[in-house]
């Protein structure tokens, strides 16, 4: 059972001005959240980027790195959001292509289309968790993907852009990887 959303936003005061949350008095802790972001592509923008075919470089490779450089930098993008000490990250890439002659259920079409997972896990030992950081590197990945890949595929989309988990804090462990089209837990 998913706790009701608060009421209160933490960024604001009484009167509605924002103003950055003071952790100072929160206890340390092991905080991890993983975020996912999956981009859309033809399938031939797929296999030119799993083949090396592209003349921007290693999409992959490069995307990992603006990730992990997003994730970083998340206090500089996002205001009121805490510099943190980041202890690890990791993106990681999950391909869903199409199988020969599979066809879409909704429209019967055959498919065209494949999808790139990005999954991107950051770590910390502090007072505020790393959900925004994890999210932002999900999303600086998936927009370096396109920006690299854009000159074969305009029509590329940046889909579902969410938290999957995360652990650690007063809020605890907060799940949505059990069923990505179903309600998340949290502990």
């Amino acid at each position: 059972m998913i706790d009701a959303p608060s009421t209160t936003l933490t960024h604001l005061t009484e009167s509605g001005d924002a103003y950055m949350v003071d952790v100072g008095p929160k206890s340390e802790t092991l905080r991890e959240a993983t975020a996912r972001a999956t981009i859309v592509m033809h399938a031939s923008t797929a296999a030119l980027i799993q083949d090396g075919g592209l003349p921007k470089g290693d999409v992959l490779a490069v995307s990992r790195i603006a990730g992990l450089m997003g994730a970083k930098r998340t206090p500089d993008l996002i205001p009121l959001c805490h510099p943190i000490m980041i202890t690890g990250a990791d993106v990681l890439f999950e391909w869903d292509l199409p199988e020969t002659n599979a066809k879409d259920h909704a429209t019967g079409n055959h498919t065209t289309t494949a999808r790139l997972h990005i999954h991107a896990t950051v770590r910390t030992v502090g007072k505020t968790g790393v959900e925004m950081e994890a999210l932002t590197a999900a999303t600086v990945s998936a927009l370096t993907i396109y920006d690299m890949c854009k000159a074969v595929d305009r029509g590329m989309t940046i889909d579902k852009v969410f938290l999957l988990r995360k652990s650690g804090g007063r809020s605890g462990t907060y799940d949505a990887s059990h069923d990505l089209n179903g309600e998340p837990t949290r502990d």
